[in-house]
């Protein structure tokens, strides 16, 4: 009878829409279609009327340079939501934009949260997808939707472990049998690499930039381990002594300094999720290796390193910033395989 229930709810209509609802980036992949639509997690409000004034990379574009009648706020933190009136309203407008497109009328939606998502925040998450106008709203966890998404096959009784580094949060798992039998997840990932290198530029150098300039210098020169050639970056910012603009240039070791800490964090919570996997699971994964996923994953050298640090094989899936979105589309597409995958089988009318 469950069966025939699921295959009722994901029948083989183009009107199913995988989420990746990250702290980052929001992607939306459609069954039949791949990835539809990638954007910043940024929504532009104004205060006066409540109204949209744009999303995605325009929104973005206003980050730290809206008037006061103007709000642009990242309405995600840590992998969950923090303003829930604007990822109401950026869900409205993106799912709009992708029904309009595709002349699709109320969507199935699955959407991919962070392993440690509370009830309350799993709620929230419902009740958004629900607002912006789904019909029936679904969970996965996202680092069992990112090994879907990285060719994984969660199903079989075999150990995969998966470490997707996204925005927020950086989680890992370990699977088997189609279920997490391990995982970890800490809120130290890319929006905390950001902040260490502003910190980093404001107290070295005297100079202030914003999460926008630290995000282009992490993604263009930072790395986990010294590379081979340093990398340099010219930097424009605010000189704290004088209040004037000023422009400097931080070098590829200057950023791997700043961002040690929070690489070491992340490395040492891979490790102990090695240490509570049980035997058999972890001799698979020595055999298969580390997969790693998410935007942290191109991160240069931070596969070496956590190489060195586990002494096993890392390897960095294809199109890392894309696994969640493509694995959440995935679990639409083989529903009868992977139904045990989701976290809410609760039907919406």
């Amino acid at each position: 009878m469950a069966r025939s229930r699921f295959k009722k709810i994901f029948s083989l209509s183009s009107k199913d829409i995988g989420i990746d609802l990250g702290t980052a980036n929001i992607l939306v992949t459609l069954k039949g279609k791949g990835i539809v639509l990638n954007e910043p997690s940024v929504v532009a409000i104004d205060k006066k009327t409540g109204n949209i004034l744009a999303t995605g990379y325009e929104a973005k574009e206003m980050l730290g340079r809206t008037p006061q009648e103007i709000r642009a706020v990242r309405p995600m933190k840590d992998g969950v939501i923090a303003d829930f009136t604007g990822t109401q309203l950026m869900l409205k407008n993106i799912l709009a934009k992708v029904c309009q497109r595709y002349s699709i009328g109320k969507p199935r939606v699955i959407v991919g949260v962070p392993s440690g998502i509370t009830e309350v925040e799993e709620r929230a998450v419902e009740e958004s997808v629900l607002y912006a106008g789904a019909r029936e709203v679904y969970l996965i966890e996202e680092p069992m939707a990112a090994a879907i998404g990285a060719n994984m096959d969660v199903a079989e009784p075999s150990g995969n472990i998966i470490v997707d580094i996204g925005g927020g949060t950086t989680e890992v798992a370990v699977i088997s049998l189609g279920g997490i039998v391990v995982s970890n997840s800490i809120r130290v990932a890319g929006d905390e690499l950001d902040e260490d290198i502003v910190n980093y530029v404001k107290r070295e150098m005297n100079l202030a930039i914003g999460d926008t300039t630290a995000e282009d210098i992490k993604m263009e020169i930072g790395c986990a381990m010294p590379l081979m050639t340093e990398l340099s970056k010219e930097v424009k910012g605010r000189d704290l002594a004088t209040g004037l603009p000023r422009t400097i240039y931080i070098t590829s070791s200057q950023v791997q300094e700043a961002m040690q800490e929070s690489i070491a964090k992340i490395v040492d919570i891979v490790k102990n999720t090695l240490e509570k996997t049980p035997p058999e699971l972890a001799s698979d994964i020595m055999e298969k290796g580390i997969i790693l996923a998410g935007g942290g994953a191109l991160i240069k050298n931070l596969d070496k390193l956590l190489s060195i640090a586990t002494g096993m094989p890392v390897l960095v899936a294809d199109n890392p910033l894309d696994c969640v979105a493509r694995g959440a589309g995935k679990t639409l597409d083989e529903i009868e395989k992977l139904k045990s995958v989701l976290l809410n089988s609760r039907k919406r009318r």
